[in-house]
């Protein structure tokens, strides 16, 4: 059907099939009626006629197969005519035909116009459009010329317009593209499509995205990120018409009115993730995401929907005012947002009027208003205002300044001094002449103390007119102010009282000393008092008295600031008391305790020079000398006698201080003349000198020699040089030098006249030290001052001590050591000749082997039962050090294997093991074996150790499990362990029981009794007896219980009887009955005896005690027969 005019008449759609207008170059529509149960790809040109046929290959893909619930509905545009819909493609029920009208269409129906789910009301469109735009907001105009196009989401691009196919989804509100005006011509700049390019284009539509996932979720952020599937099978890459790829971009929308509300585009690019912020608190979210390739836009995904945390308030609003007064102030202001919790409390903070930008809160609650009292008229006064909720608080709000009403009253009077104490002071103020007499005025005293800060404190608020302010420091100054306040105005504070407190009385100097004393003056010194009165300038006031007169008079000798003075003009050897005082502006102090002090005598005068007593010697003299010239008492007197030597520039050095008039002078110099002159002393100080006198010593010895000097040649010698000494009168006839490692080893090895000697066969890097003395007629000398030296370092010396050692010296290397495939060698370490030992080097054959400094090492990874000869040297930074002797050694052969370990017997308290050969290792005849039992604190500890394949372990404990693993042990070594064995001992059986005892009873009976056994690790423990009498040949089983006794009746008489007991164990675990042996037999025979006529009968037994009675015993068959039950029940139980 073709229609050149653009009007096209009804068509009648058969049932099963679907009518579809297609517009080519030209501007002719057809209209195409196909089956309805095959989806047609675009693959086909514009000029398809009906009778073209699908390609095969697009039969069966999944996206042009429709979904048999879906309709068809045609775009609708501004002046057509409302469009009726298409025949469903639903095969049940199948509805009846329809009038389609057709109008010229310019753009295509897509996929999701088509597989859209049916409205509610098929006759109505308006209905029809609100269910399109509900599901599937992303349904646009038709922008394909297929009934069901090819591409996954159902987009497709416009063949008649270049920009009608833009990608993104759009909403009813778009805008449909400009068609061409009805019969124009086709423009010739465009070229016809080619089929394959349209069939690439539906191909490289973007397919369907999986729902996004939102993380990280903060107040104010949230991380959402996504996956997308594609058509094609290159994840992330689509297809141009021109088979060019390109890259596909993500398009993230959101909206917070809800799913259904209008989204907002906020994020477009090729990151699959992106941080959303800005978000408001505690709010609900929904996203969704679509894909956008090559200018078409998918379907978006599900819709994901999250909720914000929640967050502090809003900073709110700064409060207004409602209402003021002259002293109050009412303020309101309005909650701000509270971001999901709940505002809890509201903080009103305030300047107080000071204007000083520091804020102290005035209100905290939950009221949105509050009034502020007790304020000052016609004063400005700052507030500001945040919220408070769970979460926190918010900001505070911008500051704000609200007067009060009226005007200022007068400034108050400052207050005045009345009186100033060293810890107080007396103020008073006057009442203001603007106030009348009823009405009530307060006044409030503030002070401001430096030492506190420069806030001024209240310290006084009432209605008096004075007060004394206390405690205060003593000589500070304090500011005062006042404030006057009535029941409506308060004033501004008054100026400024400046006011200080009088210093106090100060206390008494402390410790008074006196030095330099003379026998005319002395000086006297004190310590400033702990109390100045509060004020720094001090006078002191010494005064002082003679001792000596009858009546005590104090005179002043000193007033001034300082803190010592010197007495002077006194008189010698007199007794003086002083004492001191300090004085303020506060007053004068106390005086401080008396301070008694006595002069000097007077010094003594000169004294007679000194002169040699006795024969003059070379090292000492014996001086004496006369007292005073003056003939002065010698009390008291020392004498100092001091010596000069006769170079020029000689010091004279004191040698003798004492009460003695004689002294000998030692450690002089043979020959020498000396210079002495003495002096007396007392406590006065000394005397002037006597006349100086020149004494000589006699000649003697040398004297001290220089110290030598030592020139190492090598480490093995040394040149000892010295100088020629000077003699003390004689010539020098010869030295003699020591040599030795220390002071108590010196040794003489030189003595001659020559200056120098060389010294061999010395030790390297050896301290050594030498000493030098010189011989005359007169005798030796004294030695000159030690000389140490060192000789220097050489190689190390030869390693001694290398041998082989069985096992490592630590523990640590005896766990991984082998004696057959390793070798552990000990050395000592020899002399490192100064230099410290870096290494050692073992030769083995052609190898050497380099380790640090020990005395130790371990070879390892050697053959078994082989032969190695090493040597060992020692290096140090000296070089390397000869060889050691070469030690022989050999590796063992490997240590045998463990044997396997057996139970040959098992009883109640012994184990009895065996172990044989180990197929793996060799067995020689010293081999040896080590068996190990683990203990109860599950450490294994040695119970046998020799060459037997057996061991018996006796002792142990019935009915229980022992653990144990054996080793071997050779020449090679001890083998390794192996396994852990267990065996378990069996249950003990009863003891044997000793002869039962007979006791015959009166006529043919007799009791038998049986020593009783007590229970076995809780198991009970019964008896059985039995009797052999006559000429039986078996014993009978005469009784079965726990009783320890019995007695049998009817007894024949003169009959040989024999009885034994045995004990049976009934195991309570295993139910398993173990019986012990047998007793020994007990023989007895009934006599009759002359009395007895009782009648024989047959042989009964009854058990002691009394016959039961029928109740009695219907009991105890009951009882049992309960028991029994109970027993069965628990056993099956346990078995279930």
């Amino acid at each position: 059907m073709m229609s050149l005019n653009g009007s096209i008449p009804p068509i009648h759609v058969p049932p099963g099939y679907v009518s579809q207008v297609l517009e080519d170059n030209t501007g002719v529509r057809r209209v195409v009626v196909m089956p309805h149960s095959e989806c047609y790809p675009p693959s086909y040109s514009t000029a398809l006629s009906p009778s073209h046929h699908i390609h095969p290959p697009y039969l069966t893909h999944p996206h042009f197969i429709p979904a048999s619930h879906t309709s068809y509905y045609p775009p609708v545009s501004p002046g057509d005519m409302p469009p009726h819909q298409f025949y469903h493609h639903r095969l049940p029920p199948i509805y009846p035909e329809e009038i389609i009208p057709l109008y010229n269409v310019s753009t295509f129906m897509g996929h999701e116009e088509y597989c859209k789910p049916p409205p509610k009301k098929l006759k109505q469109p308006v209905e029809r459009t609100g269910l399109s735009q509900a599901t599937s907001p992303l349904s646009t105009s038709y922008k394909s010329t297929t009934a069901c196009t090819g591409t996954a989401n159902g987009y497709g691009k416009s063949h008649s317009s270049p920009g009608g196919g833009g990608g993104g989804g759009s909403s009813p509100g778009n805008k449909r593209p400009d068609r061409r005006a009805r019969g124009s011509p086709k423009h010739t700049d465009i070229e016809p499509q080619d089929p394959d390019v349209d069939i690439r284009r539906v191909q490289a539509a973007p397919s369907g995205m999986d729902k996004p996932q939102v993380s990280k979720v903060q107040s104010h952020s949230a991380l959402v990120s996504w996956t997308s599937a594609f058509s094609s099978g290159v994840s992330g890459q689509g297809w141009q018409g021109d088979g060019a790829p390109h890259s596909c971009n993500y398009e993230l929308q959101l909206t917070d009115k809800g799913r259904d509300g209008k989204y907002k585009a906020v994020y477009s690019g090729e990151e699959q993730q992106y941080t959303l912020t800005d978000l408001r608190p505690a709010t609900d979210y929904h996203v969704r995401v679509n894909t956008v390739c090559n200018s078409v836009k998918g379907p978006s995904s599900d819709v994901r929907a999250f909720t914000t945390h929640s967050a502090p308030p809003d900073t709110p609003l700064p409060p207004r005012l409602s209402h003021r007064t002259k002293s109050s102030l009412t303020l309101q202001w309005k909650p701000p947002a509270d971001n999901g919790s709940k505002i809890t409390n509201y903080i009103l903070e305030w300047d107080e009027g000071k204007k000083n930008s520091i804020f102290r809160e005035y209100y905290v609650g939950h009221q949105r208003h509050c009034k502020v009292m007790r304020l000052c008229p016609a004063v400005g006064y700052t507030f500001r205002v945040a919220a408070l909720n769970d979460i926190g608080t918010s900001g505070f709000s911008t500051e704000v300044v609200f007067y009060t009403t009226g005007s200022l009253p007068q400034t108050s009077l400052p207050p005045r001094l009345v009186l100033a104490g060293p810890s107080w002071v007396t103020l008073e103020w006057t009442r203001p002449n603007s106030c009348s007499v009823e009405e009530v005025v307060t006044y409030t005293l503030e002070m401001q103390d430096e030492t506190k800060g420069m806030e001024f404190q209240a310290m006084y608020s009432g209605l008096e007119l004075n007060r004394k302010v206390e405690p205060l420091r003593r000589n500070s100054l304090y500011r005062f102010r006042l404030i006057t306040c009535s029941g409506e105005w308060r004033s501004a504070p008054s100026s400024l009282l400046l006011c200080k407190t009088t210093p106090d009385r100060p206390g008494p100097p402390l410790n008074p000393a006196v030095n330099t004393v003379t026998y005319y003056s002395f000086c006297v010194t004190w310590e400033p008092p702990q109390d100045d009165g509060g004020s720094g300038e001090l006078t002191y006031v010494l005064e002082i008295s003679d001792e000596n007169t009858e009546e005590r008079k104090w005179a002043t000798l000193y007033r001034g600031p300082e803190r010592k003075h010197l007495c002077n003009n006194l008189k010698p050897a007199t007794c003086y008391n002083i004492r001191v005082s300090s004085v303020t502006v506060g007053g004068q102090s106390q005086f401080s305790e008396d301070l008694t002090v006595c002069t000097l005598s007077p010094p003594p005068g000169r004294c007679q020079p000194p002169r040699n007593v006795g024969k003059v010697k070379h090292k000492e003299l014996n001086l004496q000398w006369d007292g005073s010239l003056n003939g002065e008492e010698s009390e008291g007197v020392a004498f100092s006698l001091e010596m000069c030597a006769m170079e020029e520039g000689s010091e004279p050095v004191e040698v003798y201080h004492g009460s003695k008039t004689e002294c000998t002078v030692g450690s002089l110099l043979p020959g020498t003349t000396y210079r002495f002159q003495v002096r007396a002393a007392n406590k006065t100080g000394y005397g002037p000198y006597s006349e100086s006198v020149e004494i000589s010593t006699a000649a003697g010895p040398p004297g001290q020699c220089s110290p030598p000097d030592i020139n190492m040649t090598t480490h093995t010698c040394a040149v000892v040089t010295w100088e020629n000494e000077k003699s003390s009168g004689i010539d020098i006839s010869e030295y003699q030098l020591d040599w030795g490692h220390d002071l108590d080893s010196l040794e003489l090895v030189y003595r001659g006249t020559e200056a120098y000697f060389q010294i061999s066969n010395l030790e390297a890097s050896t301290d050594y030290c030498c000493r030098l003395q010189a011989v005359n007629q007169a005798g030796a000398g004294p030695y000159s001052d030690l000389v140490t030296c060192r000789t220097p370092a050489a190689a190390p010396d030869v390693v001694s001590g290398f041998l082989l050692l069985d096992h490592p010296s630590t523990p640590e290397d005896s766990e991984s050591f082998s004696p057959s495939t390793c070798l552990a060698l000990s050395w000592d370490e020899p002399c490192c000749n100064g230099a410290e030992i870096t290494s050692y080097s073992i030769c083995m054959g052609e190898s050497a082997i380099t380790i640090g400094n020990t005395t130790c090492y371990i070879i390892r990874d050697l053959l078994p039962d082989s032969e190695y000869s090493l040597q060992i040297r020692a290096e140090n930074e000296m070089g390397p050090g000869p060889f050691s002797q070469t030690l022989t050694v050999s590796t063992r052969p490997m240590p045998p294997s463990p044997p396997r370990l057996e139970c040959a017997a098992v009883g109640p308290q012994s184990l009895k093991l065996r172990w044989g050969f180990s197929s793996r290792s060799p067995i020689t005849d010293d081999t040896a074996y080590i068996l190990q039992m683990e203990d109860r604190n599950q450490r294994f500890v040695v119970v046998y150790q020799g060459p037997s394949h057996t061991f018996k372990l006796q002792r142990l404990s019935e009915s229980s499990r022992y653990s144990f693993r054996i080793q071997a042990v050779s020449k090679a070594g001890e083998g390794p362990f192996s396994g852990t064995y267990t065996f378990s001992t069996t249950k003990s059986l009863p003891p044997t029981l000793k002869a039962p005892r007979i006791v015959p009873l009166e006529g043919n009976a007799c009791e038998i009794t049986w020593e009783s056994i007590p229970p076995m690790r809780g198991d009970r423990i019964s008896y059985v007896l039995q009797v052999l009498g006559g000429r039986e040949s078996e014993y009978k089983q005469m009784y079965k219980g726990e009783d320890t006794s019995f007695q049998l009746f009817g007894l024949q008489w003169n009959t040989d009887y024999r009885v034994r007991v045995f004990a049976c164990r009934r195991c309570a675990d295993t139910l398993q009955e173990l019986c012990g042996s047998f007793s020994p037999s007990a023989h007895f025979t009934p006599r009759r005896s002359d009395t007895t006529l009782a009648v024989e009968s047959d042989v009964t037994r009854v058990p002691m005690g009394n016959t039961l009675s029928d109740e009695q015993f219907a009991s105890l068959i009951v009882f049992g027969v309960a028991s029994l039950s109970v027993l069965m029940a628990f056993l099956l139980q346990l078995l279930i």
